[in-house]
């Protein structure tokens, strides 16, 4: 196994143990701060197995299947913590989860086929943006301005969650014809 799915998944396995330090306070009161070095460390190694995939040509089916699916599993995870620690509301994430099992039907049946579809441009986007929203919202700095910046990041991260949603179903919809056929 490659480096960069090995970091693809210590992306996974960091998941439980930022959910845990998030949502308890077994070290309060630095289980915050915790979960958010957990994250934004979890976060790197994305933005890293990609390139050292593509800069040494480690690029793998595995990694084009399993580093999107980690990707989600740690959003998703931290979108859920935040709905119930009052964050963001939970229309919002169903709606960026509902996308996310749209995708992952499409890659199934694209797997079935034996195409591995990779993450495009928006979808990229829409997870740094994501990432970037989640560290916001766990710094949690109380100053009015900075909430505002917290907003501003939800409401980008929902436009980018359907944005990609349509770019994808638009780009890839042959999976489904090559299904029937």
């Amino acid at each position: 196994m490659n480096l960069p799915n090995k970091l693809t998944i210590l992306r996974v396995c960091m998941i439980p143990f930022f959910v845990f330090f998030l949502m308890t306070d077994f070290c309060d009161p630095a289980s915050d701060y915790i979960a958010l070095a957990i994250f934004a460390i979890a976060s790197f190694t994305d933005l890293l197995d990609g390139k050292i995939a593509r800069k040494y040509n480690l690029v793998t089916n595995f990694g084009k299947f399993m580093d999107p699916i980690a990707d989600k599993l740690l959003v998703c995870s931290a979108l859920i913590c935040f709905i119930e620690l009052g964050k963001i509301s939970s229309i919002i994430v169903l709606v960026i989860i509902a996308r996310e099992l749209i995708i992952g039907a499409f890659r199934t049946i694209a797997a079935d086929n034996g195409v591995v579809i990779a993450a495009g441009y928006w979808g990229k986007l829409k997870t740094v943006v994501q990432m970037v929203m989640i560290i916001v919202l766990l710094l949690n700095i109380p100053i009015d301005a900075f909430r505002i910046v917290e907003q501003v990041l939800i409401w980008a991260s929902l436009a980018l969650t359907i944005i990609s949603l349509i770019d994808y179903l638009i780009k890839n919809k042959d999976v489904l014809k090559e299904g029937n056929q």
